[in-house]
């Protein structure tokens, strides 16, 4: 190779690195370097209302305005009417949105109508696919694809954790009557649903529920979630692959429900109407001995962060240091909801809008984002569960993302299909009729008739296809 030609090749190659992001950047600095050429700009980002908005409201939309120049709208929605409203806005044609949090059960829906902006080729014009590789696999795997094709950055760690008073269910009289009654130790905690009745009935009759044994969220639309999982974990399958014929009236589905319906009789009166505030006031309160929910519990549990104006409406917890992080029994927790950042296909600033959720989601900003007390933002990284940072926030920190991270290998997903909200209602209908004392049976009879009413109107091939995506998922049933 001669001189000439040495001298054009390295113009060459310098050309073509100073036209790409500065790869020795984090994917933090990229995103806010990038972004700086639309500074003066605004974008919108639909988000959660309530205590989830207080993160791009206080937090992340401060700083990235700091950062780069760009303006950023909250546009709060009740998380019941989010996916409608998107939905609404793309057929619509406004552009009033640009980035969006969507629960990943919809993104199925979503981008089969088009309202979801493909993100690989940002990813890979922004050095991002790498770091995505960091988010645990649960979440990576499952919620971030639809087919082949990224839509969404995994963002919220969401999963079903078992919370346990570690100062009953270790009381050596109680285990001592415990071993006496039913002739097995005490299981700290327990690890199937019939040691959790156990338990659960011996300590309410032992205590004379001071506290009771345990109390759950039963309001039909929390508890068709944990039906959904305790139903897979009882070998239940929602449809016949190949007919696409609803089978949640099986056997399965009939000894969860009467099941649910045993173990109330065990919790605090009322239970059946219990939603997130109700049971997370009875577990703070030492109401109630055992508990599943969302990590937020875990953290206030402790009192992390109880101490701020947004936590008015939370009760003062009255059992720091006496809970207990554990799998749900069964050891399949339900990764319930959850949050993924996506881009609309409406909108204008499409770069923009993906530059700033880079930005929230990569390792260097997560981190901090899920710290945040007011936040419900819950870990889900690999780095978020080993940070010592994390780890000094209050003493059993450790072992709350110790159980965090099991979730994140063990968890199985919402059910995800076209119109997963209709299959929802009905199972939510269900769980109504069950507490009003109708026959489990029957009523579960009735459900899969609706499912199937549901799969003819959407089309059985196409909701075969959905399914059988979604179930090739390697956690949308237990291994």
């Amino acid at each position: 190779m001669n001189c000439r030609t040495i001298l054009a090749t390295a113009v060459s190659a310098t050309a073509i690195l100073a036209s790409l992001p500065a790869l020795a950047q984090s994917a933090a600095e990229r995103a806010v370097e990038a972004a700086k050429q639309y500074a003066g700009t605004e974008i919108t980002i639909v988000w959660e209302a309530g205590l989830q908005a207080l993160d791009p409201l206080n937090f992340s939309g401060p700083k990235w305005k700091e950062l780069t120049g760009i303006d950023v709208k909250v546009i709060e929605v009740p998380t019941a009417e989010m996916f409608t409203k998107i939905l609404q806005e793309h057929r619509a044609g406004t552009g009033a949105y640009d980035a969006l949090n969507v629960i990943p059960s919809w993104m199925a829906d979503l981008a089969r109508a088009g309202a979801l902006e493909p993100l690989d080729p940002y990813v890979d014009k922004y050095g991002y696919r790498d770091e995505l590789q960091t988010i645990a696999p649960v979440y990576r795997d499952n919620q971030m694809l639809v087919g082949d094709t990224i839509y969404g950055f995994p963002d919220d760690g969401d999963v079903f954790v078992f919370y346990y008073r570690t100062d009953v269910l270790g009381d050596p009289e109680i285990q001592a009557a415990f071993k006496e009654a039913k002739g097995y130790d005490l299981p700290v905690p327990p690890t199937d649903w019939q040691q959790f009745y156990d338990v659960s009935c011996f300590i309410t009759e032992h205590t004379g529920g001071k506290p009771y044994g345990a109390g759950l969220f039963r309001d039909p639309p929390y508890a068709q979630q944990m039906f959904q999982e305790r139903f897979r974990v009882a070998g239940g399958k929602f449809f016949d692959p190949e007919t696409m014929q609803a089978t949640v009236n099986s056997e399965a589905g009939v000894g969860v429900f009467q099941s649910m319906l045993e173990e109330n009789k065990c919790m605090p009166p009322g239970v059946e109407t219990w939603g997130f505030v109700e049971n997370l006031a009875a577990f703070l309160q030492g109401d109630t001995a055992m508990t599943i929910s969302w990590p937020p519990y875990g953290r206030w549990a402790a009192g992390y962060g109880l101490d701020q104006e947004a936590f008015s409406w939370v009760p003062k917890s009255q059992i720091a240091g006496k809970v207990g992080y554990a799998l749900t029994p069964g050891g399949h927790p339900q990764l319930a909801s959850g949050f993924s950042l996506a881009v609309s296909s409406d909108s204008n600033n499409k770069e923009a809008a993906y530059l700033f959720i880079q930005w929230l989601n990569s390792e260097e900003v997560s981190i901090d984002r899920v710290q945040l007390p007011y936040a419900l933002r819950d870990p889900f990284r690999d780095s978020h569960f080993t940070s010592e940072e994390y780890k000094s926030r209050w003493p059993e920190a450790p072992q709350y993302l110790e159980a965090l991270q099991a979730g994140a290998v063990s968890g199985i997903l919402d059910l995800s299909l076209l119109q997963t909200d209709r299959y929802e209602e009905a199972l939510r209908q269900g769980i109504s009729r069950l507490w009003a004392g109708e026959d489990p049976q029957a009523i579960l009879d009735d459900v899969a008739a609706q499912w199937d009413a549901i799969t003819e109107r959407v089309g059985v091939d196409a909701q075969r296809e959905a399914y059988l995506d979604w179930s090739s998922k390697p956690n949308a049933y237990p291994n």
